[in-house]
């Protein structure tokens, strides 16, 4: 759910930040990266389409409007260290994965394009890791979850939040992989800096992901039906 924006840069000069700039991935990670997202991206389409009730159109749009705003608003971690919402998780679960995948691949784009987080070149790793990777995590550990939910009323919001949590680090470790094969930075400098500083952000990814399920299951729990969302 977080990404990092590190004031102090790894030994290598690679901060430990989520959204990978230009320059940072080689030409053919870069290449790999848009060939996967675009693919993957596409599969979702067609399945969003086949599996989405016209009344959820209206909450994706939502969904990609708070996540894209609460993004903007960063909070302190550890040692100079800042992180923010990433929003896969709290969008997997409202939406299911298809349509999470869509409202993602918005928001991380929008934010490449208007806010420079993120190039271009990199805009397919990023969307694969940020918009991907942390959605279909997310629902395979809440939706993998759900036949607990009759032992106590409390598993939801724990599955909620080990999936927003795990959704931070596996971009991480993902972010780290990447910069090591494009020979940015050594696997032994970059994974243990994303791992650490991102266990950290995926604390406050999963309480904030956790205050917004609050929010919407006082106002609309209609949308949170256990399991997540149908079209899996």
């Amino acid at each position: 759910m977080a990404a990092a924006d590190a004031t102090a840069a790894l030994a290598t000069s690679v901060e430990p930040a989520l959204h990978i700039p230009d320059g940072f991935v080689s030409a053919p990670v870069a290449a790999a990266g848009w060939v996967a997202a675009a693919g993957l991206i596409a599969f979702a389409a067609r399945r969003a389409e086949r599996n989405l009730d016209e009344r959820a159109i209206p909450l994706m749009g939502v969904a990609a409007a708070f996540i894209f705003a609460a993004q903007m608003v960063n909070f302190p971690v550890a040692g100079g260290t800042s992180g923010h919402l990433l929003g896969g998780a709290l969008a997997a679960i409202l939406l299911g994965p298809w349509a999470a995948i869509i409202v993602m691949t918005a928001v991380v784009a929008l934010q490449a394009l208007l806010f420079q987080d993120g190039g271009l070149a990199a805009l397919g790793v990023n969307t694969l890791n940020m918009a991907v990777l942390t959605v279909l995590l997310t629902w395979a550990v809440y939706r993998g979850l759900a036949p607990l939910s009759r032992l106590h009323p409390v598993v939801p919001a724990v599955a909620a939040f080990a999936a927003a949590w795990l959704s931070v680090e596996a971009a991480a470790v993902a972010t780290a992989f990447q910069l090591a094969v494009s020979g940015t930075s050594a696997l032994a400098v970059a994974l243990p800096a994303m791992i650490g500083v991102h266990a950290l952000i995926g604390i406050g990814e999963g309480l904030i992901t956790l205050g917004a399920l609050a929010l919407v299951r006082a106002a609309r729990p209609d949308l949170l039906a256990w399991p997540a969302r149908a079209g899996a």
